[in-house]
């Protein structure tokens, strides 16, 4: 793993994961959203990672329509870098999954590696009433759902927005999505350094013990040697106490209400910010330094914001 004296703090600003309502400050529209974003920004995110809502339904779109109502504004708010999800919502085409990258070029992109299945379906079992038709049927059809991420798929992806000169945030929700990665890098697909999101805690995917966090850095050490940062990723609330230990073993980290809705036992964040905030202050007492969005863009060797269509 390459070491670095600074934390990149990564925030995921929506999801596809939650829905409406679950929390009242999940941002939806893209003014919400753009707010959202930029106020995780000053906060200290040097990243942004982002997924775009139906502004009157709440649910998952990746029409390049909706990201152009916040993608400008969030440039024009923030100097962080702008990182597209190619995940999308749950049940969507690969076409409508790129099509927002591939529309904005931007600095980063996220890149599952490999299928899995992705069980949310227990996320709303607090919920009395859901405000939308939609949401209840999305997370329990998840109990009988794949993450649909094959090696062709990946790989189209890849070439497709590699070709725009977007790098990668590859998300790794178990071991076997490392090696997934290790062999389109020896493809010569992807170059180095990798950016590796290791996601604990997704039903279907790696649970958020300790050990599973070692036995993911090990690995990828073996995999990569000092040719990739490792960034952690908890969902619920696993989030800080895990991206935090991640943190001390020289990894980065990544909050925000796509991960958990929460900023402590029973306190709903009321934005991404506080989220942002929280981890910083952590990090600080640390005695950890954190990266600005430009030593992040110099870290991960990005084309620059002045690079993107948006």
């Amino acid at each position: 793993m390459k070491r670095s004296d600074k934390v990149i703090i990564s925030c995921a600003i929506t999801g596809s994961i939650h829905t409406p309502s679950m929390s009242p400050y999940l941002p939806v529209t893209p003014q919400q959203i753009a707010e959202s974003a930029i106020g995780a920004a000053e906060a200290g995110a040097a990243i942004l990672h982002l997924h775009a809502r139906d502004p009157e339904t709440g649910r998952p779109t990746q029409s390049p329509e909706v990201f152009k109502q916040f993608l400008p504004a969030i440039k024009d708010g923030s100097n962080a870098i702008v990182n597209i999800t190619t995940g999308g919502g749950l049940g969507m085409s690969l076409d409508e999954r790129l099509a927002a990258a591939k529309w904005a070029q931007p600095e980063i992109a996220s890149m599952n590696m490999g299928s899995f299945n992705f069980n949310i379906s227990g996320a709303g079992g607090r919920i009395a009433s859901f405000k939308n038709d939609w949401e209840k049927p999305y997370l329990d059809m998840t109990k009988d759902f794949i993450l649909s991420n094959t090696f062709a798929q990946i790989e189209r992806g890849m070439t497709e927005l590699g070709a725009l000169g977007t790098r990668f945030e590859f998300e790794c929700y178990d071991v076997g999505h490392l090696y997934n990665l290790a062999h389109f890098a020896e493809r010569g697909l992807v170059k180095p350094p990798f950016f590796v999101q290791a996601i604990f805690g997704i039903l279907g995917g790696i649970g958020p013990e300790p050990e599973n966090l070692m036995h993911m850095k090990a690995t990828a050490d073996r995999l990569f040697g000092n040719d990739y940062y490792l960034s952690i990723l908890a969902a619920g609330r696993h989030q800080l106490p895990y991206v935090t230990m991640g943190a001390i073993l020289g990894g980065h980290v990544r909050v925000g209400l796509e991960d958990n809705l929460y900023l402590g036992k029973g306190e709903l964040a009321p934005s991404n910010a506080d989220q942002v905030r929280k981890i910083r202050r952590i990090l600080e007492e640390l005695s950890l330094t954190i990266a600005t969005p430009d030593d992040a863009r110099s870290m991960l060797q990005t084309k620059g914001r002045q690079n993107t269509a948006f």
